[in-house]
């Protein structure tokens, strides 16, 4: 017994020096490892996504807004379903979701399903678009009629009717554009036409055009504007063949800049005063994001040889380089950009990702230059995607400030609509990217070549 607890112990301590031996075989330094290939511990998934994985996350934002954007009308006393909207009255309310059906920033989700469907052949993401914006076509329709037996009744589709600001109508039009140019709904015009108005005609406009707004001073230009109104005066402009859109399009984003881009940080100022004898510069995020969009999007339509295209392009150009100059190392962009403690922001992260991904897939950009950080904004607006579908991390609606507290604290939620049509546009757009890219790992970072 003696004997058989000795050769326990020597066992053990045999095993323990062969630990050792192999422990220090295995050190790792500069003389037995490369170092430079060690795993980085990287808060964002590094390196080019799969198609699959960008879809899989589109499909959960489907998911989501199919379950909670209902398109229906109910008795708001009663909550009874109206099927029969010859029956619309002061009563009359779009049967309550998460969201409204006609906000300026479900203009932007309905272009997101429709670029979704168009890259992921699913027909899924453009019945989302037809059944909403046809049921408002008929239901805008109802109320149209009870309007005229009851003239003096204010109801909750009032404003969608007679719009009274930018944001009742720019980007809900430019939707309901791109939906009958692709054949998705029907039954537009009329509102197009009435929203098209608005925009051209009726909207508040300083001395040499510009339109501005008379909050929250006179004469107040507000950098989400050029969102507002100039992604449906460019569709407006293919979509009729009548180019004074495309001169008032232009028109409006160089007189825009002129006054609110700093070529230096190459960002936008949110807010601009005519009042003012200094402007102070605020570079909020999503409004420098609504600023790089409307130029794509301009861009999309725009004839090659317009005047002023080029202009816009090298805006374009500046401006991506102002904002790849701000990304933090998480792939996100801060809510205030030039300021890296204020937080890190979903919406704008989404719509700098579409961006520029449309960016480099219009040849605008250069791939090699700016492909690994759009790879890299698209992980990190994923990470944001949660189980339900919901996206988190977006600022609420946010107004004009010339104060830092008034960005910095201004609050999140997953009910802030501003996220989820740039999530579905950025989603849509990277997979244009990987599929028609040649890019991969090369000593241990993200490079894209020429193909």
């Amino acid at each position: 017994m003696k004997q058989i607890k000795m050769n326990k112990r020597l066992m053990l301590a045999i095993a323990a020096l062969c630990f050792c031996a192999g422990t220090m075989a295995q050190k790792v330094n500069d003389v037995t490892t490369p170092l430079h290939l060690l795993q980085p511990e990287y808060p964002t998934p590094y390196g080019k996504p799969a198609v699959a994985d960008i879809e899989a996350v589109l499909s959960r934002v489907y998911d989501y807004l199919a379950a909670t954007t209902p398109p229906a009308l109910v008795d708001k006393t009663t909550g009874a379903e109206i099927t029969d909207y010859t029956l619309v009255n002061e009563n009359t309310i779009m049967k309550p979701g998460d969201f409204r059906l006609t906000s300026y920033e479900w203009g932007v989700t309905y272009a997101g399903m429709l670029l979704a469907a168009q890259q992921t052949g699913d027909p899924k993401y453009a019945d989302y678009v037809s059944l909403r914006l046809n049921f408002l076509a008929q239901a805008l329709k109802a109320f149209a009629e009870f309007e005229q037996g009851s003239p003096d009744s204010k109801h909750q589709l009032y404003f969608t009717l007679h719009p009274h600001a930018l944001d009742d109508c720019g980007a809900l039009c430019a939707a309901m554009i791109k939906a009958q140019k692709a054949g998705v709904a029907q039954g537009q015009d009329e509102m197009i036409e009435t929203y098209m108005d608005y925009i051209s005609n009726q909207e508040f406009r300083l001395d040499d055009g510009t339109l501005a707004r008379n909050r929250p001073q006179p004469n107040a230009i507000w950098l989400d504007d050029l969102f507002m109104a100039v992604p449906a005066l460019a569709q407006m402009g293919s979509y009729s063949g009548d180019t004074q859109y495309f001169d008032d399009a232009v028109a409006q984003l160089l007189q825009v800049s002129g006054r609110m881009f700093n070529p230096d940080k190459g960002l936008f100022m949110h807010g601009w005063i005519q009042g003012m004898d200094e402007h102070p510069q605020f570079h909020w995020g999503r409004a420098n994001g609504w600023a790089v969009m409307t130029m794509v999007e301009l861009l999309e339509v725009l004839p090659p040889d317009y005047a002023g295209r080029d202009q816009v392009l090298d805006l374009l150009r500046r401006h991506i380089r102002g904002l790849a100059n701000c990304q933090h190392g998480t792939g996100f962009w801060h809510q205030l950009l030039d300021r890296n403690d204020s937080y890190l922001e979903t919406s704008a992260t989404a719509i700098y990702t579409y961006a520029i991904a449309r960016a480099i897939n219009r040849g605008y950009v250069d791939a090699k230059v700016y492909g690994p950080m759009v790879c890299l904004a698209w992980n990190a607006v994923a990470s944001k995607v949660n189980d339900k579908g919901q996206v988190e991390g977006t600022c609420v609606g946010t107004g004009m400030g010339f104060d830092p507290a008034f960005y910095y604290y201004r609050p999140v939620n997953v009910y802030a609509a501003h996220g989820y049509g740039p999530v579905l546009l950025a989603g849509a757009e990277m997979m244009e990217l990987v599929k028609t890219t040649d890019s991969r790992i090369n000593d241990s970072s993200v490079q894209f070549y020429d193909q």
